[in-house]
């Protein structure tokens, strides 16, 4: 029997109806929801009214409505279209056919015919057509199947995060799992295609829907080693927790043979604190040009004791010192050739701290040392162990105080061993009032030395006191001035700064781990010329200095311009070789200006000048342009005389609509020659992004290094090719960004 009678084409009826209740003709105003909707969380719903529209209604009250022409179904999140759609109360079933269209949760669906259980979310979709939220995934199948309001299977499908009917990629599965609360898809029987082309067959696949982290194999990496030749490297990463995870590479390289890897990471927290650490270890057993095992291990750790008290290692070794340039693939891993071993702890309370660790060097050398000694990297002391104390507080009565203390053990294979203690108590009483300060201070260097019998050097103490008197001044004067256009606070600060150390011969003291220290701005206000507890500057000099700045109102420094100069007023007779005095009456002259000078520029510079010989001792000069997100270009200058005259320039820059171009080329002006270079292209479509380029580098002082890098970025997917170009972007060109950094997967 029919309930309600047909009502004219032209007219089109609502009524709203609460489940396993009595259905209530009641017109409905209220705004339809639209296909795009934002995304609600996918959480039974509370609200079990019902929404229908149609051209005719029939059916059995209480039981069963059937909607036919322009028929619309609104339930919470759900919204569904079709011309036929038939809706069963009692078990809460939905039923559509024809030119079905669905909107759930954020996600939507069309098809021919569908049937759907809205209170447990099962039911099907024959031949679909899908578009997910989540991730912006859209793909077309043979039949969807929903198992849950969270998960879905697609036969024979695809799947694809590109907009439109003709995706630039997809896979094509004969099963595709969609869990969106698990945030996985598993495929089976997958054939990812790339313009119409397959470039990828696998018997089965997983990948995350988010982009977020999951176990699975990571895409091969297939390129050539750090010395050209081919290697195929297979990643499997294993997503532990959300706080850890492992990833276990084999890297096959055709010229030496399988080469195991393996990268952990973790993070925690316990009852007392923190710990992290990360550990990366490779082997390879057999090579078949050296005929020996090689391996590599780095490993560091911190972790949390107690309030206050923590511990920590940083572990790290080669087999050989061949092995950064035979298989490192950037120019920072391959200079490094002082490997440090350390294992510390340390507590830290609120006035005071003490540490205690120990530490050796592994050191590889460059092979051309055999024949070049000036290539040899020279092995520092190990501290076998050490332990610091620090303790001071400020504004003790107007007074600031500390004191630091150390005892080490110093060991060496091939030069003097021995113990040395050092205490270095300093008291100061700063008077700072507006536009004014003035900070005298003491301090005192005690040293003992305990040393051992050396060849036909007998073991020996040494003692040594020197007390340091300083004053450190300023004034600060204020204007109001205009920089560029701009209305701006300018500074003038003039800074003297007086420091007295007496002299006391040092020349039989050992040098465990002093050396002088660089010329600049940081170091220009410091009591000690040298780095280091072995040797103690004689010192009456002046220092003496001029800052401007350009601050805005809201704080922000547009400008600093710096010049700065040291007097000295007795001779400075303690060298760290030499016992000849140095007679100069001043310093170089320090010169500085850096900035940022507007939204897109900003620049940073210094000199070192020696006025006697009217010649530049230091120099650096680097600017960087950054108009708009990737688009960036930097240029830096560096010279030291009678050591390296460089000039590095890089960019990221867009060439056309979609083209970006990266490059980086480090020249040394010195020796007319390529340093470092990279070349890079970028294409970016609306759904992936391709990269090519090649990078070149100096491994040691006869041999270079030039990986190529390919790689396919398929967005929401995988990466595909070989070599790391993001990597190599990131570490050579400042300030570069991801062409598709807002919508693609890490």
């Amino acid at each position: 029997m029919s309930w309600f009678s047909a009502s004219p084409p032209s007219q089109r009826w609502a009524y709203a109806l609460s489940a396993l209740a009595t259905a209530t003709a009641v017109p409905v105003f209220a705004q339809t929801p639209q296909a795009g909707a934002p995304a609600h969380k996918r959480v039974p719903s509370t609200d079990t009214t019902v929404t229908v529209h149609a051209e005719k209604i029939s059916g059995r009250p209480e039981r069963e409505i059937t909607l036919e022409g322009d028929a619309e179904l609104l339930r919470a999140d759900t919204r569904l279209t079709a011309d036929v759609v038939c809706f069963k109360q009692v078990e809460d079933q939905v039923t559509a056919d024809g030119n079905v269209k669905m909107w759930r949760f954020g996600d939507r669906y069309k098809g021919d015919q569908l049937e759907l259980n809205m209170t447990t979310g099962k039911g099907y979709v024959l031949r679909p057509e899908y578009h997910m939220e989540l991730n912006n995934a859209q793909g077309k199948a043979r039949r969807l199947d929903f198992l849950s309001e969270e998960e879905a299977v697609v036969s024979d499908g695809t799947y694809s995060t590109c907009e439109g009917p003709n995706p630039d990629w997809y896979l094509k599965s004969s099963t595709l799992r969609l869990d969106q609360g698990r945030d996985v898809g598993v495929a089976g029987k997958t054939v990812v295609y790339f313009k119409g082309v397959p470039i990828l067959g696998t018997p089965a696949m997983s990948f995350s829907l988010s982009g977020a982290r999951r176990s699975g194999w990571l895409p091969p990496s297939v390129g050539l080693g750090s010395k050209g030749r081919a290697e195929v490297m297979v990643p499997y990463y294993f997503n532990i927790a959300p706080n850890r995870d492992l990833t276990v590479f084999p890297r096959l390289m055709l010229d030496r043979g399988l080469q195991m890897g393996a990268t952990a990471r973790y993070i925690g927290e316990t009852d007392a604190g923190l710990y992290q650490g990360e550990t990366h270890a490779e082997l390879l057993l057999h090579d078949r040009i050296s005929k020996t095992n090689r391996w590599f291990l780095n490993s560091v750790h911190s972790q949390a004791l107690a309030p206050g008290l923590s511990y920590g290692w940083n572990v790290r070794g080669a087999s050989d010192n061949e092995y950064p340039s035979d298989f490192s693939k950037s120019v920072s891993l391959t200079a490094e050739r002082q490997l440090l071993r350390e294992l510390r702890t340390d507590y830290n309370s609120q006035y005071w701290s003490l540490a205690a660790r120990v530490q050796n060097y592994q050191i590889l050398q460059d092979p051309a040392a055999v024949t070049d000694p000036s290539l040899t990297v020279a092995r520092p002391y190990d501290r076998l162990p050490e332990i610091l104390f620090h303790a001071g507080r400020y504004d003790v009565a107007g007074f600031d105080w500390s004191v630091d203390a150390q005892i080490t053990r110093f060991s060496h294979p091939e030069l003097a061993n021995g113990n040395r203690a050092v205490f270095t108590p300093q008291v100061s009483y700063p008077f700072i009032r507006p536009g004014y300060f003035i900070t005298p201070k003491l301090q005192l260097n005690a040293s003992a030395y305990q040393l051992d019998r050396s060849g036909l050097e007998p073991a020996r103490s040494l003692t040594r006191s020197l007390p340091t008197f300083s004053v450190d001044s300023g004034l600060v004067f204020e204007r109001p001035a205009k920089l560029l256009g701009k209305a701006v606070t300018q500074t003038l600060e003039p800074r003297l700064f007086y420091v007295y150390t007496p002299y006391k011969d040092q020349s039989q003291f050992p040098n465990f781990d002093s050396a002088e220290a660089s010329f600049n701005f940081a170091q220009l206000f410091n009591e000690n010329r040298f780095i280091g507890a072995d040797r103690i500057s004689d010192a009456n000099q002046v220092t003496t200095a001029l800052v401007s700045r350009f601050v805005e109102q809201n704080g922000t420094e547009r400008l600093r311009l710096a010049l700065g100069q040291r007097f000295y007023l007795s001779e400075q007779r303690v060298q760290l070789t030499s016992t000849a005095p140095r007679n100069e009456s001043r310093s170089d002259v320090l010169l500085a200006a850096a900035g940022q000078i507007s939204e897109t520029w900003s620049f940073d510079s210094a000199i070192e000048y020696n006025a006697s010989a009217s010649s530049v001792v230091t120099s650096n000069a680097g600017m960087q342009w950054h108009p708009a997100p990737m688009k960036v270009f930097n240029a830096e200058y560096r010279y030291l005389r009678d050591s390296f005259k460089n000039l590095d320039v890089s960019s990221q820059w867009p060439l056309s609509l979609r083209w970006y171009g990266v490059g980086r080329i480090s020249y040394s002006l010195l020796d007319h020659k390529v340093l470092e270079s990279l070349l890079g292209l970028e294409y970016k479509a609306d759904c992936w992004v391709f990269r090519m380029g090649a990078q070149r580098f100096v491994t040691t002082a006869r041999n270079t290094s030039t990986p190529i890098f390919f790689q396919l970025e398929l967005n929401g997917l995988s990466k595909l090719g070989f070599g790391s170009p993001l990597e190599s972007f990131y570490r050579s060109i400042p300030g570069y960004a991801r062409v598709n950094q807002t919508s693609s997967t890490r």
